[in-house]
């Protein structure tokens, strides 16, 4: 059980880092915005009071205390927990030899989690329906999506 938890820590922090990086990336060679990470802080915050979609919009709800420290922890909650289920489908054996497909798929199912989730429940609608350029955020996830699934593959050859 403990290996079990360690390489989901390592394969999912490793892909989520991967993640940041790549954001980074973009914003500095394209100009996108980074992630906003305290929105996601304000939205797991706001479940302690039972809040779980904010109708209209998340930025229309007030802060709360320290909801930016909370939602970079829960981005990399959420990637380890991704790894986790990467390492539960395909065994824990996987995290020892690993192939990119098993993390590939991964990668590309979670985008659900963002788009079936996360972006109703922070009030930017479906695939982000809300977003100002849908189809851009929609391919922004996908390709996020994929360099996650990378750092986990990478993540597991190198570190496990």
């Amino acid at each position: 059980m403990f290996d079990f938890i360690v390489s989901a820590v390592v394969i999912g922090a490793g892909g989520t880092a991967l993640l940041d990086l790549w954001n980074l990336f973009l914003n500095r060679v394209r100009g996108l915005p980074l992630p906003p990470w305290h929105l996601v802080g304000r939205w797991f915050a706001g479940w302690v009071q039972g809040v779980f979609v904010h109708r209209r919009g998340i930025t229309q709800s007030p802060p709360v205390h320290r909801e930016l420290a909370l939602g970079w922890l829960m981005h990399y909650v959420v990637g380890v927990v991704f790894a986790a289920a990467l390492l539960l489908l395909w065994g824990p054996g996987w995290a020892h030899a690993p192939s990119f497909i098993p993390a590939l798929i991964v990668g590309l199912v979670t985008v659900a989690a963002g788009w079936y989730v996360l972006q109703p429940g922070m009030g930017v609608g479906v695939a982000c329906s809300g977003a100002a350029n849908p189809v851009q955020a929609r391919w922004l996830n996908v390709i996020g999506h994929v360099v996650f699934a990378i750092g986990m593959y990478a993540s597991a050859r190198l570190f496990l």
